[in-house]
């Protein structure tokens, strides 16, 4: 897009005409919700944050309704296996009125690049298993961590066999409408936003994306820069700082991440969709905090100020 965009468009309220006319002006995917007047509110970002972050001796749902009650839209869930784990998240979902959006299901423990094939094929395994639960609790995404290169895989390898294991789970997940999203992490992999977009294409799948985190590059790269190359790629954003200085995951705004131009660079690929937080959790005050700080960072703004 040539200008940048006023988010408080899509952040005050409008009639449900006038949202659907806003929204199609631009060509952007928009989220109706309800407003407390009655009205259709439009939202070009959700705030989410992950499960883990709402701390306290609270239920599942109880930490649900309390996300939802500090301003957030969605949660993000951990790897699921138990039955009545399942369950949990349903109960909470529905009884929250805010969705589980995504699974952090990892790839760390049995990577699908693994020089070991049964290794590897029991982490596919278990990404069928995260894949099947999304479903379950109503989540579009699943979060991979695609490959991890050490002294015993190489760099080419953990390519090689991360591409054609991955193949594998593709139909399944189109059969279950969840995407498999794939995150750059400190895993010596995907290491630059070339090599990124370059992998995510090779799959010629829509339910294969990138799940950018803003911070995990900061140490070697501008995330602003990654986010213009990755493009319409991203279907999910990871929220955090990071420090050079001293190699720090600080508060938001807090760090070297510019948010400012993070949010310029998703308005010129045209994202919307999903600002997950990745941070510390705490209480109540804590969460409210992050929220604020989420709402200048889709403002535009510093979200330290």
């Amino acid at each position: 897009m040539s200008q940048r965009m006023d988010r408080r468009v899509f952040l005050d309220k409008v009639t449900k005409t006038g949202a659907v006319l806003g929204a199609a002006a631009v060509g952007l995917t928009t989220f109706s919700v309800s407003s407390d007047e009655g009205e259709t509110a439009v939202k070009r970002f959700k705030k989410a944050i992950i499960l883990g972050m709402v701390e306290g001796n609270l239920s599942t749902t109880d930490k649900f309704k309390l996300a939802r009650d500090v301003g957030f839209d969605g949660i993000e869930i951990p790897p699921l296996t138990a039955p009545e784990a399942v369950e949990d998240i349903q109960k909470a979902v529905a009884e929250s009125g805010i969705p589980a959006h995504s699974i952090i299901f990892g790839g760390w423990g049995k990577p699908l690049s693994h020089p070991d094939p049964k290794v590897a094929d029991e982490g596919l395994q278990e990404l069928a298993a995260a894949l099947k639960v999304a479903a379950q609790v109503g989540a579009d995404g699943v979060l991979l961590v695609p490959a991890v290169v050490n002294k015993d895989t190489r760099y080419v390898d953990a390519y090689k066999r991360s591409y054609e294991r991955l193949k594998r789970a593709i139909p399944l997940a189109e059969q279950l409408r969840v995407k498999i999203n794939v995150e750059e992490v400190w895993n010596k992999f995907l290491l630059s936003p070339l090599e990124f977009a370059k992998y995510v294409d090779e799959f010629q799948s829509p339910w294969v994306r990138a799940y950018f985190d803003v911070a995990n590059v900061v140490d070697f790269g501008w995330p602003e820069d990654w986010i213009l190359t990755l493009g319409t790629r991203i279907d999910k954003i990871h929220i955090k700082d990071f420090r050079r200085s001293d190699r720090a995951w600080p508060p938001l705004g807090e760090g070297d991440v510019d948010f400012p131009r993070v949010m310029q660079a998703l308005d010129e690929v045209g994202f919307s969709g999903w600002l997950t937080c990745e941070l510390p959790g705490g209480d109540e005050a804590h969460l409210r905090e992050i929220s604020r700080r989420v709402d200048l960072i889709i403002e535009g703004k510093n979200p330290a100020e």
